[in-house]
C-alpha cells in the first residue's frame, strides 16, 4: 500500500466524469489498497479516485453510523449508482481535495445505492445520516462535481470557527 497525493479543487481531474471499472484484477486492487490508506492518513469519511489522480468509478466510505463499541469500517463502491434515495439533510459539508473550506448542502437522508465490490459481484448497501450523505458527495465526484458546485453557501471563517468548537460528528470532510 501507499499514500496517493489528493488532488485539490484547481486539478482539471476533478471535474472530468469518470470512467466504469471493467477490470476486476490486481491494477484495482492496488488503487483500492492505495484508497484505503491515503483516507486513513487524512481522517477523512470518504475518497473517490479522481480524487488522487485516477479517473475511474471507485469510491471509499466510512460507515459511521455502528453499534456502539464497534468500529467504523470502510464500503469499496465500484461503479457505484444511487438508486434510491427519501427525506433530506440540510448540513454542513467539506472534502479533502477543498481544504478548509465548508458549505452548506441538501443531501437525502437516506440513500442505497448499486454497486460492484472489488471482485465484481454486484450489491446494495442503504446508509443515512452521514453516510448518506458521503455516497452523494463520492458518487458526485465520479461526475466532476465537486460539493461547492451544489453548496448553498460556503461558511464564513467565523462560521467554521464555532462549528470546530462544537461536537463535529455530522461534518463531513471527503
Amino acid at each position: 500500500m501507499a499514500l496517493r497525493k489528493i488532488l485539490t479543487d484547481e486539478d482539471p481531474g476533478l471535474h472530468k466524469k469518470c470512467r466504469p471499472i471493467t477490470a476486476f484484477n490486481d491494477r484495482l486492487f492496488q488503487l483500492l489498497d492505495d484508497m484505503h490508506e491515503t483516507l486513513s492518513n487524512a481522517d477523512g469519511v470518504g475518497l473517490a479516485a479522481p480524487q488522487v489522480g485516477v479517473l475511474r468509478r471507485a469510491v471509499l466510505v466510512l460507515e459511521t453510523n455502528v453499534p456502539e463499541g464497534e468500529e467504523p469500517y470502510v464500503i469499496e463502491l465500484l461503479n457505484p449508482e444511487i438508486i434510491a434515495a427519501e427525506g433530506e439533510q440540510h448540513e454542513a459539508e467539506g472534502c479533502l481535495s477543498v481544504p478548509g473550506e465548508f458549505g452548506i448542502v441538501t443531501r437525502p437522508a437516506k440513500v442505497t445505492v448499486r454497486a460492484q465490490d472489488r471482485s465484481g459481484n454486484f450489491f446494495e448497501v442503504t446508509g443515512e445520516g452521514l453516510t448518506a450523505r458521503c455516497f452523494c458527495h463520492e458518487v458526485d465526484h465520479l461526475e466532476g462535481i465537486v460539493f461547492t458546485d451544489k453548496a448553498e453557501r460556503m461558511l464564513t471563517e467565523e462560521e467554521i470557527k464555532a462549528m470546530s468548537g462544537e461536537d463535529s460528528s455530522e461534518e463531513e470532510t471527503d
